[in-house]
């Protein structure tokens, strides 16, 4: 597994009732206009947790506190392994800074945006464990 780079991604929730926040691509052009959960990849020698809060501040502009993991590895292509955790904002209120938008999505309104064909199977695990897991 050493030659696979790992991505991280933080399904960050806040408020009552519980909401998730998504992010839209602005690239690559390929992948532009679709929605994820906000992170990135992990640098060399860097702890997953220690490269979702280094994303999420990179990205958003915020420090998050990870929580439990959310679902489990998901290969995403040949050399490319996602993981996600549940996450609470602990400082800043999220920016775009590397994304065209984002937008915070209450349980209901996951399918109003279009995600990203990889995480399929991230948005069947956080709809089935919401909201128990988002309240942490």
């Amino acid at each position: 597994m050493s030659d696979r780079t790992v991505i991280v991604a933080a399904a960050i929730v806040d408020g009552e009732p519980p909401r998730v926040l998504a992010a839209q691509r602005a690239y690559p052009p390929e992948l532009a206009g679709l929605w994820e959960l906000p992170g990135g990849k992990v640098h060399a020698g860097e702890a997953d947790l220690d490269a979702l809060v280094r994303e999420c501040r990179e990205e958003l502009g915020v420090d998050i506190a990870p929580g439990a993991r959310l679902g489990g590895d998901v290969e995403i292509g040949p050399d490319l392994l996602l993981r996600v955790w549940w996450a609470t904002l602990v400082a800043g209120e999220p920016q775009p800074l590397e994304h065209t938008s984002l937008r915070w999505l209450e349980h209901d309104e996951l399918d109003e945006v279009p995600w990203l064909p990889s995480d399929a199977p991230v948005m069947a695990a956080l709809r089935t464990s919401w909201p128990a897991a988002a309240g942490q």
